[in-house]
Order: C-alpha cells, then sequence, then structure tokens
C-alpha cells in the first residue's frame, strides 16, 4: 500500500513538474517572439526616420561620416541623429552610413568604382538583451538624393 502510494505521487509530481517546464519554456518563447515583433517595427521606423532626413535636406544624410554609429532622436518635434547612444525601452537602434561606389561603364553598385555622391547604402541594427545573449537584428537598403 505504502509503495503504490508513493508511485502515484512520485507520477504526480513528475506530471506537475513536466506541465511547469512547459509553461516556463512557452512563456519564454512567446517574449523572445513579441521582442522581435517589436524589434522590427523599430527597424521599419528607423528606415522611415533616415527618409525623412533625407527628404529634408541630402546634406542630412551626405555629411554623415561613413562608419560610425548614429542613434535616433526625436526632439523638438524632429528626428535627427546623434553620436549619443540612446535606448527605446530595452532597444539600442544604430544607423549607420557607408559610401556607395559604381562601375563607370554599367553604373551598377559595385565594391570597387568611382564613387557615388547621390547613393548611399543604409544599416539599421537592433540590439537587446534576451536571456543573457545580446540579440540583433538589422536592415540595410540604399537611399538615393532624389530630389537634385
Amino acid at each position: 500500500m505504502m509503495v503504490e502510494v508513493l508511485v502515484a505521487i512520485s507520477i504526480i509530481t513528475v506530471a506537475i513538474l513536466s506541465a511547469m517546464a512547459v509553461s516556463e519554456k512557452a512563456v519564454q518563447v512567446s517574449r523572445q517572439a513579441f521582442h522581435s515583433e517589436q524589434a522590427a517595427f523599430l527597424l521599419e521606423e528607423g528606415a522611415e526616420i533616415v527618409r525623412i532626413l533625407r527628404d529634408n535636406d541630402w546634406a542630412n544624410i551626405s555629411s554623415l561620416t561613413p562608419g560610425s554609429d548614429y542613434f535616433t532622436v526625436f526632439a523638438g518635434g524632429t528626428w535627427t541623429l546623434s553620436s549619443t547612444p540612446n535606448t527605446v525601452g530595452i532597444f539600442t537602434r544604430k544607423v549607420s552610413i557607408q559610401e556607395v561606389e559604381r562601375d563607370v561603364g554599367t553604373g551598377d553598385i559595385t565594391v570597387s568604382g568611382t564613387a557615388d555622391e547621390g547613393t548611399k547604402l543604409v544599416t539599421i541594427s537592433i540590439s537587446w538583451q534576451e536571456g543573457g545573449t545580446l540579440v540583433t537584428k538589422s536592415l540595410q537598403f540604399y537611399i538615393f538624393d532624389i530630389f537634385s
């Protein structure tokens, strides 16, 4: 009788612990998915910010130092880029601008060619801590001086 009670209690305990482990993992996966979704929105917002800066004045983009990290700041009713790191909640958003070169003959973007002052490669990165690990998502696109 005593053995049967111990076996029953052991089975119930294992079942409860298993259910708790599954629940904990489900919460963790849900949190990761939520953060990834927020990061995707922040990446898209970053792309829109760069487009707004370009539309206001191409010098907002062309005057940036290639390869340097910039951070988006909303102040005084307008977006700007700053070299001072800032966060949005748990997220850090960085914007980096790279020079673009074109093949003289074809006009295609290439690794080595003639510098195209009217085109820049923009990389927006979002990073955050998730369970002790640094997670980074990025978005790259070309932006053009469409107003000159």
